[in-house]
């Protein structure tokens, strides 16, 4: 596995987390492409790393890509068809922050060649390993469940109208996991008042989750995007310990869902 594009923490356990947002690196040689801002990577995936690393300690899978998704954006297909059609959409090399502003400096966006280059470099690297994984948890288990972990600030208005609940759920309409699954991991939620929550709602799962998610051939698959507020100091884009404690127990309650379920 290629440990310049991503770290792998393998488990012993039918659970594979995947973090296609969190990496922040852009590599020396495109820095010149984008603006100042762009360099600040705002729309990262802030800390998710951090914040489910009690995961590793109970078997899970974890796989952390290191650069940034305004590199290349692991959870777009390779083909760059929208996610959402018919809505303000990123692409599979973004050329707008999540707000609707430019990422590159004037006539510096990837062209077709560079998109490709990327690909071959950052993207495929990324879903041969998380394919790896998912077989390998499969051979072990006789399942797989592949939990894709996003986040998001709250408001964002080129992308979508008001704010969004706390916790989003996605598994494409029920379709990338079992029923069962889906339903255990709703009543997580409906157990508790503290985080308000919704199921494939704005956010039904991105490419990792549609591609990978094939419940009827053993693999089950599920997307959060979870909003800033839930675990850090949104409005100054910092960790806070208070928050990220506070919602920890709900967190480990769906990862240990996930993690015992079975088909």
């Amino acid at each position: 596995m290629n440990d310049d594009v991503f770290t792998v923490h393998r488990g012993t356990g039918p659970l594979v987390i995947s973090f296609p947002h969190v990496g922040t690196q852009i590599p020396a040689e495109q820095r010149h492409r984008y603006t100042e801002r762009a360099l600040q990577v705002e729309d990262t995936d802030w800390y998710l790393d951090r914040l489910y690393a009690f995961a590793a300690d109970g078997g899970a899978t974890l796989l952390v890509p290191r650069h940034s998704r305004y590199l290349i954006d692991l959870n777009r297909g390779s083909d760059n068809q929208p996610m959402y059609p018919g809505r303000n959409n990123t692409e599979l090399c973004p050329t707008r922050h999540f707000t609707g502003e430019p990422i590159y400096r004037d006539g510096m966006a990837p062209d077709e060649a560079e998109i490709r280059r990327r690909v071959a470099c950052y993207w495929q690297p990324y879903h041969d390993a998380l394919a790896q994984l998912l077989g390998e948890a499969q051979a072990r288990h006789g399942h797989a469940v592949l939990f894709d972990a996003h986040s998001i600030k709250s408001e964002l208005p080129w992308l979508f109208e008001g704010q969004l609940p706390h916790m989003n759920l996605g598994t494409v309409e029920g379709r990338s996991c079992a029923p069962a699954l889906r339903d255990e991991l709703a009543a997580v939620f409906a157990a508790q008042s503290a985080f308000s929550h919704v199921v494939d709602g704005r956010f039904k799962g991105g490419h990792i989750t549609r591609h990978f998610g094939r419940p009827q051939q053993g693999v089950h698959a599920v997307q959060l995007e979870m909003c800033w507020r839930a675990y850090m100091d949104e409005s100054l884009t910092r960790w806070s310990v208070a928050q990220a404690a506070a919602v920890t127990p709900l967190l480990k309650a769906l990862v240990q869902t996930m993690h015992a379920w079975q088909p």
